[in-house]
């Protein structure tokens, strides 16, 4: 239940006629949004809780981290496939049973003794999210024409993500005061309100036959190889980079990427269908998502962890910390198709990365006891306003130029990358963070080991800069060219012009 889910549709609305915006309209609209508002609560409050569980628990800094990993691996190696899923059984029969699985293990999520428990019902909750998400987004593009009636839903759709994570820093705070299983339990009951709702409100949705079978091999080998991939970096700093278990790690899951590779290049039913990524924005746009998301899940790891461990604040006045950048998203995304219109995608995502990159860079400055406002605000702030600018408009790169019936395809190919970057970096900067400790846990050790990890945070969205910026270069040779067309088209005419004029005189 990520920001910007699969879109599992495949037909499309042969006219733009628009709809009447009634209460019953407006409720099946809200509901579905309720899917992506607990997406955004459950997220930021597990985030807001993870020193309190590894205080609990005993939990190191590596396996700490598998809390948010395992839902994000769940929830991104099976997106493709439950967006399938919703095809092939009917978009309303899976939002409603994996919304009921997520509210069920949600509430037993509350009640792990250990770690292994935490983690494990964490993956199966991102697996419950792998097919309500894509079956709630499908809903929309089904009931909302495209054009206006789309653009306004799924504008709230954007709105209401951003809402969750705001309400969810708050209530995280507040929860893990009490204790922290208050906040892997409250999303249950939230979503039980929102399955009752949906019982009433969601129509029911025929079964595409035309989606073709499921491909399960392909779900699994892409699923494994990730896991394989971040086990090998988390464990890499305790085994050794160059011993003979990290390097098997690593050469069995290339093995598995390839052979998810070799499986979708001859299935019948490929979850992915590998020409689509001859597209120059798309390959760009999930490129640039891997840096965003990628860095903001290690930013916030970190920064919960600096500012609860190092700075002694409480999980309450964390999540004050955290909530300007939540707000900005907030109240500015519901703009920026108006800001599209008005200079391009490819300039809002150069300057959104921009901001990040000067955003992350300015955080190096932190010290032992810095003070929030000059230090730790402006990066919030720049982060808010990064992803406001950003987000929204590498979604629409994501998409554009794609046939109707690849949508579903391409926007599912986005939020898996997102959700493969944030894995990925996390473990990365985990393992860097584990390595500079040197087994010591002073003040000034602790900081020491957070730098470095905050180096490669902002490194990597430096990369995600450069891909912006060759979006900026390649939109300057378009230009160019269509001048070019232009110009060759206008001497044409006008010399055809000049031929009809001439018997004449």
């Amino acid at each position: 239940m990520q920001s910007s889910p699969l879109v599992t549709d495949t037909t499309q609305a042969t006219a733009p006629t628009r709809l009447t915006w009634d209460a019953r309209l407006w409720g099946a609209l809200l509901v579905v949004c309720g899917v992506i508002f607990l997406d955004g609560l459950d997220v930021s409050m597990v985030g807001m809780s993870l020193p309190s569980i590894g205080a609990d628990l005993g939990v190191s800094l590596s396996s700490l981290q598998w809390v948010v990993t395992g839902y994000v691996l769940g929830y991104g190696g099976l997106l493709l496939l439950g967006g399938r899923t919703a095809d092939l059984l009917g978009r309303r029969r899976v939002f409603l049973i994996a919304l009921a699985v997520f509210a069920v293990v949600s509430m037993l999520s509350s009640l792990a003794t250990n770690p292994e428990l935490l983690i494990a019902a964490r993956f199966v909750k991102g697996i419950a999210a792998a097919f309500t998400a894509p079956a709630a987004l499908s809903i929309i593009t089904t009931t909302f024409h495209e054009g206006p009636d789309r653009n306004r839903a799924l504008s709230i759709f954007t709105t209401c993500a951003a809402s969750g994570f705001s309400m969810g820093l708050i209530l995280g705070g507040l929860l893990t005061e009490v204790g922290w299983r208050w906040t892997f339990l409250m999303p249950g009951p939230v979503a039980l309100i929102v399955l009752a709702f949906a019982l009433k409100l969601i129509p029911n949705s025929p079964r595409d036959d035309s989606a073709g079978g499921y491909d399960v091999p392909g779900a699994v080998t892409v699923t494994a190889g990730m896991l394989t991939l971040v086990f090998a970096v988390v464990g890499a700093e305790g085994a050794g980079w160059a011993s003979v278990r990290t390097i098997g790690l690593f050469v069995l899951a290339a093995a598995l990427l390839t052979a998810f590779v070799l499986i979708e290049l001859h299935s019948k039913h490929p979850l992915v269908r590998l020409g689509i990524l001859r597209k120059a924005n798309l390959r760009r746009a999930n490129l640039a998502i891997m840096t965003v998301f990628g860095a903001y899940v290690a930013f916030q790891f970190i920064g919960t962890l600096y500012l609860q461990n190092l700075l002694g604040w409480s999980s309450f006045e964390t999540a004050l910390g955290f909530l300007p950048a939540g707000l900005l998203v907030a109240f500015l995304s519901p703009n920026a198709g108006k800001v599209a219109d008005r200079i391009g995608t490819e300039r809002m995502v150069a300057i959104g990365m921009a901001l990040f990159v000067v955003g992350y860079a300015l955080f190096l400055r932190i010290g032992t006891s810095s003070d929030y406002v000059a230090t730790v605000m402006p990066t919030i702030v720049l982060i808010g306003l990064g992803f406001a600018i950003t987000f929204p408009a590498l979604n629409m790169q994501a998409t554009n130029g794609v046939d109707d019936n690849e949508q579903g395809l391409a926007s599912g190919l986005f939020n898996t990358s997102s959700q493969v970057g944030g894995a990925i970096v996390l473990a990365v900067t985990t393992a860097v963070i584990g390595g500079q400790t040197g087994g010591t846990s002073t003040p000034s050790s602790v900081l020491a080991s957070y730098k470095p990890a905050l180096v490669v945070v902002t490194g990597i969205t430096l990369a995600g800069l450069l891909i912006g910026l060759a979006g900026l270069r390649g939109l300057k040779q378009r230009r160019a060219e269509a001048s070019a067309e232009a110009a060759e088209l206008n001497a044409v005419q006008e010399e055809l012009a000049e031929e009809e004029m001439s018997p004449a005189a």
